[in-house]
């Protein structure tokens, strides 16, 4: 997954002004308790993030965008 797609997919899901903040601010303990930019930096795949963001269960995210 392209950073491109997985932030439209934020964008999408959360909307344009609260994506940004919930990548910066909400800790995911599928990714070693790290933000998801955090984990960016940090080389994760994206699409490992996105799979995190997903399972975490604080975001609904509609079957196609899972």
């Amino acid at each position: 997954m392209l950073a491109t797609d997985f932030w439209e997919r934020m964008r999408t899901v959360l909307g344009p002004a609260y994506a940004e903040s919930y990548a910066r601010d909400h800790v995911l303990q599928e990714l070693g308790g790290r933000t998801v930019m955090e984990a960016m930096g940090a080389g994760y795949d994206m699409k490992a993030i996105w799979r995190a963001v997903v399972r975490s269960g604080t975001v609904e995210v509609p079957a196609a965008l899972r």
